[in-house]
C-alpha cells in the first residue's frame, strides 16, 4: 500500500477560505500545538492573503505571526507558505530585489517550504522567484494552476495544456523540489485531473513528488483527490474541522475514509485528530462563520471562484454593504473570464476577474476597466493562455492610457529596496529588512498600507459573534443636519392678531434713483416721499455648487484635500476602496472645496455625496 502525504492547510488556506484570512494569532496558537501533538508535521503557516491581511485587518505583523507559529509548532515541523510568482505575497508585481528579499525573510522567520505559482501559467514569472527560493535554502514546490473553463470556452485548461506548461517548466531550468497541480476553485473535472497527473507522472518519472491542491467548493474535492492519487499523486492538501469542506480543502477524516479499501492510505491517528479538531473548534468558537463558506456552491463550476477568494470577497462586500450584489457579480465574472484570456482563477487573477465583474455590475458593462484586469489583458502581468478579446484590449488601452505589452513583466519594475528605504528614512522609521519588505509589499496606487501599519494605524476588522462587528449601512443624518431640520417656531399669538398698518410704503425707481413713497391705505393719497437715493446693487448671486458623488459602493481610503482648498478639473479628490481595488474620484470641475461630509474609513454607497465644490 502507498502512503499519501498530507499538508494541513487549516491555518492558512482554511483561514482565508472561511474568514477572508482574518484570524488573530493569539486565538489559534493552541490549535497549532494540538495539531503537532496529533502527529501532523506538515502545516501551511502563511503567505498568500495571510500576509497582507494581518497588517490590514488584524493589527499584527505577519513576520511576528510566523515566528510565533514556529515556536508553537516546534523545531521539526515543515512549515509551508504560498507565493504568487513575481507577486510573491504582495499586492502587486514586485521587482527582483524584493522577490529575493521575500525568500530570505520567510526563511529567517521559520518557514521551510514555499509553494510558488503563477495564475497565468507564464513560466517566465516562476523562474527568478523559484531561483530565489532555492538560493534561500527553502524547498521550492513549483505549480501548474488549474480550473474548469466557463461553458462554451475552449483553447486552454485541458490535460494537453497542463502538460505543455509542465514541459515549459522543465525546459526553463527553474530549480524545484516538487510539483503541485493547484485548483483553487475546485472545479476541474476529476477525469481531467486523472489524465493530467497520469501524463505528468510519465513525464517526470517515479522519483519527483507530485502534489494536488483543491477546494471542496463545488463538492468534488475528494473525487479530484482520489483521481489524482490513482494517477500517481504523492501528496494532497487537507484541512480539519471547523476549517474544512465548503470553501476550504477536503476534510482530513473524510479523505482517510474515502481511501479505505484502496491501495492507498493516510498515516494518521483518528482519535488524536478528533482531539485536535475539538481544540481547534474551541479556539474559533467565537468567530463568525459566513454561511457561504460552509456550503457547496456548484455554480462556481460555471464561473470559477476560488474558495479562498469567495469568502474574502463576500467579507469585503459585507464591509461595503453590497453583499446583495454577489449573485450578479459571480454571474458577470463568467464573461470576464471568457474575454480575459483564460488566466487561472486564483489570486491575483481571480481578484482581477471579480473586481471587473463588480465594476460591470455597479457601473455598467465595460464602462470602467479596472486597473488589474486592464493591465492583465494588456500583458503587464505576463502572457495569458490565449489572447484576450480584441475589443476589451482596445477599451483597456484607451481607458488606462497604456499600450499592449509583450515583454517580460519583471523587466518593467525598478528596484524596490532603495525606494522603501527612502520612505522609512523620511518617516523616521527603523530601516530593517522586515520594514523594507512591508513597505514594498503593501504599496498601493493611492497610498501604502504597510506605512500606515508601521506608523500605528492598525485597524482590527475580525468578525466574531461576540463583538457583532457586522457594519450597518449609514442611514441617519448627522446631528448638524438634524438640528437644521428642526421646524422653525411659529408666530406668537400677539403677532398673529396684529392688523395691517393703515399706511403702505413703496419703493419707486426713476432714472436710477429710488424714492420711498408712503400711501394712505383707504384714500390712496401720497402722504410722504423720501429723498432720492441711488438704487442698491442686486444681492450677489450664490456661487453654483457641484456635488461630487461616489460612483460605486466602497470605503473612503484617502481624502486628498481639505475644505477651502482650490482644485482643478481632472484632479483626484478622494480614493475609494472596494474589493481590494482603489478607485479615484475625479473632480468634474475647477473650484473651491466647500464641504466634505465624509471621513476616512467611512463606508459609502453609490451616489452618496463625498465633496461639494463652489465653482
Amino acid at each position: 500500500m502507498k502512503k499519501i502525504h498530507i499538508m494541513d492547510t487549516s491555518f492558512r488556506d482554511g483561514f482565508q477560505s472561511v474568514f477572508g484570512a482574518r484570524a488573530l494569532t493569539d486565538d489559534f496558537l493552541p490549535a497549532v500545538e494540538a495539531a503537532v501533538e496529533a502527529g501532523i508535521d506538515h502545516l501551511e503557516a502563511g503567505g498568500g492573503a495571510r500576509f497582507q491581511s494581518l497588517f490590514m485587518y488584524c493589527g499584527e505583523s505577519a513576520f511576528t505571526m510566523m515566528d510565533r507559529f514556529r515556536d508553537a509548532a516546534g523545531p521539526d515541523a515543515r512549515l509551508q507558505t504560498l507565493a504568487r510568482g513575481i507577486n510573491v505575497v504582495a499586492l502587486s508585481a514586485q521587482p527582483k530585489d524584493m522577490i529575493d528579499l521575500h525568500a530570505k525573510m520567510f526563511k529567517k522567520h521559520g518557514m521551510t517550504h514555499i509553494r510558488n505559482f503563477d495564475a497565468l501559467n507564464d513560466v517566465r514569472n516562476l523562474v527568478y522567484s523559484g531561483q530565489c527560493i532555492k538560493d534561500a535554502g527553502l524547498h521550492h514546490q513549483v505549480v501548474v494552476t488549474m480550473m474548469e473553463l466557463p461553458p462554451g470556452c475552449t483553447g486552454a485548461h485541458d490535460p494537453d495544456f497542463y502538460l505543455k506548461k509542465l514541459q515549459e517548466i522543465l525546459d526553463s531550468g527553474v530549480p524545484y523540489d516538487s510539483i503541485c497541480f493547484k485548483d483553487a476553485s475546485g472545479t476541474s473535472n476529476p477525469a481531467k485531473v486523472y489524465d493530467t497527473v497520469k501524463a505528468a507522472r510519465k513525464l517526470l518519472g517515479p522519483d519527483t513528488a507530485i502534489w494536488m491542491h483543491s477546494h471542496e467548493t463545488a463538492g468534488i474535492g475528494v473525487s479530484q483527490y482520489k483521481a489524482a492519487i490513482e494517477a500517481g499523486c504523492d501528496g494532497v492538501c487537507l484541512a480539519r474541522s471547523p476549517l474544512s469542506g465548503g470553501t476550504c480543502q477536503p476534510d482530513m477524516i473524510s479523505m482517510w475514509h474515502a481511501l479505505k479499501g484502496t491501495d492507498f492510505f493516510l498515516d494518521i491517528d483518528i482519535d488524536k485528530i478528533l482531539e485536535a479538531n475539538r481544540i481547534q473548534e474551541e479556539c474559533l468558537k467565537d468567530y463568525f462563520f459566513p454561511p457561504e463558506a460552509l456550503k457547496v456552491s456548484s455554480e462556481v463550476i460555471l464561473s470559477p471562484m476560488p474558495g479562498g477568494a469567495l469568502t474574502s470577497n463576500t467579507m469585503m462586500m459585507r464591509d461595503t454593504g453590497t453583499l446583495h450584489l454577489y449573485p450578479k457579480v459571480i454571474k458577470a465574472m463568467s464573461e470576464c473570464i471568457a474575454k480575459g484570456g483564460f488566466g487561472t482563477s486564483v489570486t491575483p487573477v481571480s481578484q482581477f476577474y471579480f473586481q471587473q465583474a463588480y465594476a460591470n455590475v455597479t457601473q455598467g458593462s465595460w464602462q470602467k476597466i479596472t486597473d488589474g484586469y486592464g493591465k492583465m489583458v494588456l500583458g503587464y502581468f505576463g502572457r495569458t493562455p490565449i489572447p484576450p478579446d480584441p475589443e476589451i484590449v482596445k477599451i483597456a488601452e484607451k481607458q488606462l492610457g497604456m499600450r499592449k505589452f509583450d515583454g517580460d513583466p519583471v523587466d518593467l519594475l525598478e528596484p524596490g529596496i532603495p525606494k522603501a528605504k527612502k520612505i522609512l528614512e523620511e518617516e523616521g522609521l527603523p530601516v530593517t529588512d522586515e520594514n523594507i519588505f512591508i513597505i514594498g509589499a503593501l504599496a498601493t496606487p493611492g497610498g501604502n498600507k504597510g506605512l500606515d501599519f508601521l506608523k500605528g494605524d492598525r485597524p482590527i476588522n475580525v468578525r466574531k459573534k461576540k463583538t457583532k462587528t457586522e457594519p450597518a449601512t449609514e442611514t441617519t443624518s448627522s446631528p448638524e443636519k438634524a438640528l437644521r431640520a428642526e421646524p422653525a417656531p411659529g408666530p406668537s399669538a400677539s403677532a398673529a392678531e396684529k392688523k395691517d398698518p393703515v399706511s403702505l410704503n413703496y419703493k419707486v425707481t426713476v432714472d436710477g434713483k429710488t424714492y420711498e413713497v408712503t400711501v394712505e391705505d383707504e384714500t390712496g393719497d401720497v402722504t410722504g416721499i423720501s429723498e432720492p437715493s441711488t438704487a442698491p446693487a442686486a444681492p450677489p448671486k450664490e456661487k453654483p455648487k457641484v456635488e461630487v458623488t461616489a460612483q460605486l459602493p466602497g470605503n473612503v481610503y484617502q481624502i486628498l484635500f481639505d475644505v477651502g482648498d482650490t482644485v482643478t478639473e481632472g484632479e483626484t479628490l478622494v480614493i475609494l476602496e472596494a474589493m481590494k481595488m482603489e478607485t479615484p474620484v475625479i473632480s468634474p470641475a475647477s473650484g473651491v472645496i466647500a464641504a466634505i461630509p465624509v471621513v476616512k474609513g467611512q463606508t459609502v454607497q453609490s451616489g452618496q455625496v463625498l465633496l461639494t465644490l463652489e465653482e
